[in-house]
């Protein structure tokens, strides 16, 4: 019983213990964030970026939760589609693809690092990352619309 409650006790302080490791990203990531609109910082990325947005099939709207999935990992990319979700400015199919996307290819910095230091040629890795990311996401794109409506319609058929 003794090794059941020091168990219990280590894995609700680790647990708190990885909640304020995220936090201490995640809240500054959102203010951040919350900056980059009030000074149209974002507008300014999204534009510049637009042409990887509509190649990937997605709207402008995505391209800064994006970056933020591609060079901080999904962990912390994941509070910012969240919020973005959560402030109705994607679309269902506009996350969809960004989560695709984000699947094959996130924190390329961390990830590329690492394993150049266990001798991976980081070029050859990167590379491959993106092209499949880039495949996969624009085919889905090509797709999701259909996708979306049939699970719209079973939906609606209580299926």
């Amino acid at each position: 019983m003794d090794i059941m409650l020091q168990y219990f006790g280590e894995s609700i302080s680790q647990s708190f213990s990885s909640i304020l490791t995220i936090s201490k990203v995640i809240i500054p990531l959102m203010i951040a964030m919350e900056f980059l609109k009030e000074y149209k910082i974002i507008d300014k990325l999204s534009n510049l970026l637009s042409p990887l947005s509509r190649l990937l099939g997605m709207s402008k709207k995505t391209i800064f939760p994006l970056v933020v999935g591609l060079t901080l990992g999904l962990a912390y990319g994941a509070g910012v589609i969240i919020q973005i979700a959560k402030e109705g400015k994607l679309s269902k199919k506009d996350l969809y693809l960004l989560l695709i996307f984000l699947v094959a290819c996130h924190s390329v910095i961390e990830d590329t690092l690492l394993f150049v230091a266990m001798g991976a040629n980081g070029w050859l890795l990167l590379s491959f990352r993106i092209v499949v990311a880039l495949i996969l996401t624009i085919l889905a794109s090509k797709n999701i619309d259909k996708i979306l409506s049939i699970k719209e319609d079973k939906i609606k058929q209580g299926l």
